[in-house]
């Protein structure tokens, strides 16, 4: 088959963050296929085509690209964020399962700056040690499986990304994920509110876990949880700088 499918990831949103990789995928493709709005944020051409969809239908763009491609097209898929980090890239390589045809196409990722290394550039360091990431969408897996997740993380002292922390059907998954948190952690544990970064509506808020409002949060926002060793270091006139020191145990 001569057509090709890459899935590229565009950063969390200034133009500067997006590699020159995952340009020139977006520059040389003939179709691009994604979610409404990560494609509106493209300058495409008019010979382009553009496949919008909604949020939820990443298997539905997933098929599409995959048989785009099988038809000759140069595809892009794209995704917020990086393409491998709860997007489409993991929805590509399900497809391609599912028609054998499709194993023989030309398939590339194409890497992304993702939410939580823009979130901890601008807050400073707060992934300096061991972390994980947790997505609070309970679409595709129980909550009972996101709440396991959350205590095994408490129980190994890692710094936490929380992603998708509120969306309309789900108002409550963040004030659920807060009170896992409370009964596991201090109070005093450092968290930062990070929404829309590198945007022109970008908002940092720091607090602690006791004080912290979850409705604070959106599907634009990433939420960091510290470790039992991250801190706040004050900055004269200007926001604290959020740090996780590198060696567990270590000391001012």
């Amino acid at each position: 088959m001569s057509g090709r499918v890459t899935v590229v990831g565009l950063g969390p949103g200034p133009a500067e963050w997006m590699t020159p990789e995952a340009s020139a995928a977006i520059e040389t493709a003939s179709d691009v296929v994604g979610y409404g709005p990560y494609v509106e944020r493209l300058a495409l051409r008019r010979e382009q085509c553009a496949h919008v969809s909604d949020n939820r239908l990443e298997m539905d763009r997933a098929r599409l690209a995959l048989t785009l491609a099988a038809e000759g097209r140069a595809v892009a898929v794209v995704s917020g964020g990086d393409p491998g980090v709860f997007a489409m890239a993991a929805a590509v390589f399900e497809a391609i399962e599912e028609d054998p045809r499709w194993l023989r196409l030309d398939i590339q990722v194409s890497p992304g700056v993702t939410a939580m290394q823009a979130a901890a550039a601008r807050l400073g360091a707060p992934l300096g040690h061991d972390f994980c990431a947790i997505s609070l969408s309970d679409n595709l897996k129980l909550w009972a499986v996101v709440e396991r997740r959350l205590l095994a993380a408490c129980e190994g002292d890692f710094v936490i990304a929380l992603y998708n922390p509120e969306s309309q059907a789900r108002p409550d998954g963040i004030v659920k994920a807060f009170d896992v948190l409370r009964g596991a952690k201090a109070s005093t544990t450092p968290v930062a509110f990070a929404r829309a970064v590198g945007r022109s509506d970008e908002a940092l808020i720091l607090t602690t876990l006791g004080e912290a409002d979850a409705g604070r949060a959106d599907m634009a926002t990433l939420v960091v949880v510290g470790s039992s060793e991250t801190r706040f270091i004050a900055r004269h006139a200007a926001r604290p700088w959020m740090v996780t020191p590198r060696a567990y145990g270590a000391r001012r």
